[in-house]
């Protein structure tokens, strides 16, 4: 019997976030790139810093993404520095996940119509389309582009969030962040948020997107003034001693950065991909002993899984309002806790496993 691959779905940006205080409730369960946390009165407010320099971290993208079966609202939150220094540094980022429980139908059943659209709009996303969560909500790829506006269709996501209660506990100890690398939310610059809605990517593999793919490659080559096939089969010691190793690493570079982008050239749109126990797909070649280095739980010593990883494009939309802070990554891939564990009445977040591959021009001006 053959193995069927892990789901593959895919985040695309939406509408820009409506700012608070423009009478719309705080949008506790969206997904959303830039901005800052949505953190739940049960999961106090902290924000991170740089393991490097210190710096406080920016907040990159907040991901609603709860477990079919499980009791518990699941969010994650990715966090980068921004001093240029620490680019492409895993230190420097960190991930955050943490948990809450359903909220009992009623007591919700006091929420105005409009309070309930806005909500569901931007927090079910997720589910739209992904019946790994408990609802089968095909659409037809064109509508999934954006945020459904469909009365019914909002009604009927707001029904599912409501029923989500499901699973049993899962027992495991509280286990805090260390405190010097946490420090309360100040005042500083923030990404422009806007919301994530998520597609298939599936529905965009119909057809060969080869063509597609060498398009992307001399567009990349184009736009960063890089000579790819010379790069990559140019020797780089003067004498021969090693001029076989150094072609036989550039030709897998080659590969793996060639893969990458045939791949994504189905849907250039997206800024996230997220496959539950999926395989990551990387940039660069990863280090021999990648697998080993993923560090299991800290609180419950299972084994961490992949979960999601952020996509180059998101680059170009991680802007401050003065637009004078960025961040800059090849791709970033996200390991979480197996069991997703979680003990009711825990207050502060769980920190997860990120790795980030560097842009590879980024390695070639250095």
């Amino acid at each position: 019997m053959a193995t069927v691959s892990p789901r593959v779905l895919l985040g695309l940006r939406d509408a820009a976030v409506v700012p608070p205080g423009d009478g719309l409730p705080s949008q506790g369960t969206a997904s959303k790139l830039g901005g800052s946390p949505d953190w739940k009165l049960s999961v106090p407010g902290i924000h991170p810093s740089c393991e490097v320099c210190r710096a406080g971290l920016l907040h990159v993208v907040q991901i609603y993404c709860p477990l079919e079966g499980s009791q518990y609202h699941r969010v994650i939150n990715v966090f980068a520095c921004a001093t240029e220094s620490c680019w492409g540094n895993s230190e420097s980022w960190k991930v955050l996940r943490s948990q809450y429980l359903q909220v009992p139908r009623n007591e919700t059943q006091g929420c105005t119509w409009k309070q309930e659209q806005e909500w569901t709009q931007a927090a079910t996303d997720w589910c739209s389309g992904a019946d790994d969560w408990g609802e089968d909500c095909e659409e037809a790829p064109s509508e999934l582009c954006g945020t459904s506006s469909s009365f019914p269709r909002e009604t009927q996501c707001a029904a599912l969030l409501q029923r989500m209660s499901l699973g049993g506990n899962t027992g495991a100890l509280c286990d805090l962040t260390r405190e010097e690398q946490i420090k309360p939310r100040s005042h500083g610059p923030e990404f422009q948020p806007y919301y994530i809605s998520v597609v298939d990517e599936e529905d965009y593999l119909c057809w060969d997107h080869l063509d597609d793919a060498q398009r992307l490659l001399k567009e990349y080559q184009q736009r960063e003034d890089v000579d790819l096939e010379h790069w990559m089969s140019a020797s780089y010691t003067p004498d021969g001693s090693g001029e076989k190793y150094e072609k036989s690493e550039a030709q897998k570079r080659n590969q793996i950065f060639y893969k990458f982008m045939k791949r994504i050239s189905s849907c250039q749109e997206q800024i996230l991909r997220y496959s539950w126990n999926g395989q990551p797909l990387f940039i660069n070649p990863p280090p021999a002993d990648f697998q080993t280095r993923i560090p299991p739980c800290n609180n419950c010593r299972s084994r961490r899984i992949f979960e999601f990883q952020l996509m180059p494009t998101l680059v170009n939309m991680l802007k401050t309002r003065e637009n004078d802070t960025s961040v800059e990554f090849g791709t970033a891939l996200v390991y979480t806790c197996e069991k997703s564990c979680w003990t009711a009445g825990c207050s502060s977040p769980l920190e997860e496993f990120i790795f980030v591959q560097e842009d590879p021009d980024q390695r070639l001006f250095k």
